[in-house]
């Protein structure tokens, strides 16, 4: 009797609660829609209906993750092409440049670059409609349209008297996951994985495949997730699977809504388990990549190379709304196999001005691989070999920021017809001396930190009273920090001389050619090429002598 009573009060607790949580929201909607209705009708001025609204949907959704995100109809053409990396258009990048759109990276073999579309083109009407004044987004949203279908583009071109017009048929547009594959080095394969969209995987498998036939004395191999933002989780999934065993876990999902927790296991018999393999991941490596990087790590399949991964532990499912629309919501956070959540942020604790930080690594725990080495929950991915990237100098920055590198590059491929073989070309003393003196033409002015901190100095030593018997050191300091263009361009050049170098490899062998130069100075790379042609070290470092089952400490 006593049990039946606590169960009977039990259950009367949950449904005053359940009945206080309907009863709140549906005063909270009321309360909403009374105020827009007040304000429709009395305010002064006329309301935007759907930007008034669309900007409170939005604001609700930043109290949560910044992934949980509502989706109108107008704008899920483009979340499709995230999600398949399909559209149909011309196939080229555009940016903005005052009030001006410029072409700015046609991709290879598609309507852009077949018609000529160069770098640096100005957009100035399509179908008749100018273009200048107009934003990237209204630009891109003309570009795009039914594959098959036909758009005229005029064109502004340095050099060029006249507007060039340029009738073009749209395509479908494929945005390969895979950009590049090759042999690097000794005999080690190497697959760059730009997204993980839902032919990844297939993408994936094609250039292993290709890579193991053509090359039957391959070492190693190289999977890069540099940069890599993520996507389809199923296809993480069946990435690792062709690296592990079927039958392997690979991470589970855990939320709200038990019923909806998965775990998500290999399907299929493997490609190859024997072989090397060395993933490469940055800050810029999140989501699915941290998936493949963690689970391999966990599983002690593969060594992990670079920086600290993001920390993105969550995952989306899209549900629909009306009139078209979707919201993107968080609803799990998922595990990889040693049982780490590597989300690095909670976004359930705010600090009191919005912000939120990462978890601090006292507040993380042990976990223990296949093999029993320890790694951490709550920080991303920490590599087996970190690796920092090297800062971008003050000067570099601004030079990208005002085009610099960009111009030069146009007007280098409108005087040279070929570069040659990419991976023998590199600029000349006369190219860079060229360069110098087309940057310090346009009047080129940057801010310089170490100016600003002496300036800031100085104020603070004469309020202190220090500056009377500090004049002449003062002066002296400020000679040798006084802007020099031409000086801080030499000291920079090597750094300078390989940004400028990938912009102009762009113009003749476009994103591969790209990634192709950026290898060949390549720090993380050649930590990998040196792991991979140490079988000693490869095993040391993966522990693979040991079986210890996997197990975490907290």
């Amino acid at each position: 009797m006593a049990i039946t009573a606590l169960m009977a009060g039990s259950a009367l607790v949950t449904g005053f609660k359940d009945d206080k949580r309907n009863f709140d929201i549906t005063k909270n909607l009321d309360v909403f829609n009374s105020i827009f209705k007040e304000l429709d009708m009395y305010y002064v001025d006329s309301i935007p209906t759907e930007e008034v609204v669309r900007n409170g949907i939005d604001a609700m959704l930043m109290q949560l993750d910044p992934y949980t995100t509502y989706i109108p109809e107008s704008e899920r053409e483009d979340f499709n092409t995230m999600t398949t990396g399909e559209y149909g258009g011309i196939g080229s990048m555009i940016l903005q440049r005052g009030d001006s759109v410029l072409i700015s990276d046609p991709y290879e073999g598609m309507p852009a670059q077949i018609n000529d579309m160069r770098a640096g083109d100005v957009i100035l009407a399509i179908d008749g409609e100018n273009m200048i004044g107009k934003k990237v987004s209204q630009v891109s949203e003309k570009l795009k349209g039914q594959p098959n279908t036909t758009l005229t583009v005029t064109l502004g071109r340095k050099g060029e008297p006249e507007p060039i017009v340029k009738e073009i048929t749209r395509r479908k547009i494929q945005i390969n996951a895979v950009t590049y594959y090759g042999i690097v080095g000794d005999s080690i394969g190497y697959i760059y994985l730009s997204s993980f969209t839902d032919k990844a995987a297939r993408e994936v498998r094609e250039a292993l495949l290709d890579l193991k036939k053509n090359n039957p004395g391959m070492k190693g191999l190289v999977l890069d997730l540099r940069g890599n933002p993520g996507g389809v989780l199923e296809d993480a999934v069946q990435i690792v699977n062709f690296f592990v065993p079927k039958g392997e876990e690979v991470l589970s999902t855990k939320g709200k809504i038990k019923n909806w927790d998965r775990t998500y296991k290999t399907t299929q018999e493997p490609i190859d388990t024997e072989l090397p393999l060395v993933v490469l991941v940055n800050r810029g490596s999140a989501s699915a990549s941290e998936i493949v990087a963690g689970s391999l790590q966990d599983m002690d399949r593969a060594v992990v190379i670079g920086e600290r991964t993001f920390g993105k532990g969550l995952v989306q499912t899209t549900r629909p709304v009306p009139y078209n629309g979707i919201v993107k919501v968080t609803i799990a956070k998922y595990y990889i196999p040693s049982g780490r959540l590597i989300q690095a942020i909670d976004y359930s604790h705010r600090n009191a001005d919005g912000s939120v930080g990462r978890i601090p690594d006292s507040l993380t725990h042990v976990f223990r691989t296949a093999n029993g080495r320890e790694v951490r929950d709550g920080g991303g991915i920490t590599p087996d070999f970190p690796m920092e990237q090297e800062r971008s100098s003050n000067l570099s920055l601004y030079l990208m920021r005002d085009l610099l590198f960009f111009d030069y590059a146009n007007e280098y491929a409108a005087s040279h017809e070929s570069i040659g073989d990419i991976h023998t070309f590199q600029l000349t003393d006369a190219d860079y001396e060229d360069f110098k003196k087309f940057v310090i033409g346009k009047d080129f002015t940057y801010d310089r930190q170490s100016e600003k901190a002496l300036r800031e100095l100085k104020k603070i030593a004469e309020f202190e009273g220090y500056t009377d018997g500090a004049q002449d050191e003062f002066a002296a300091l400020e000679a040798k920090l006084s802007h020099n263009l031409e000086r801080d361009m030499d000291t920079f050049r090597p750094e300078l001389e390989e940004i400028l170098t990938t912009e102009i490899v762009k113009r003749y062998y476009f994103n591969k050619g790209e990634l192709i130069q950026n290898l060949k100075n390549d720090k993380e790379l050649d930590k990998a090429e040196e792991i991979l042609s140490n079988p000693k070290l490869y095993r040391e470092t993966l522990k693979l002598q040991e079986t210890t089952p996997a197990k975490s400490e907290k």
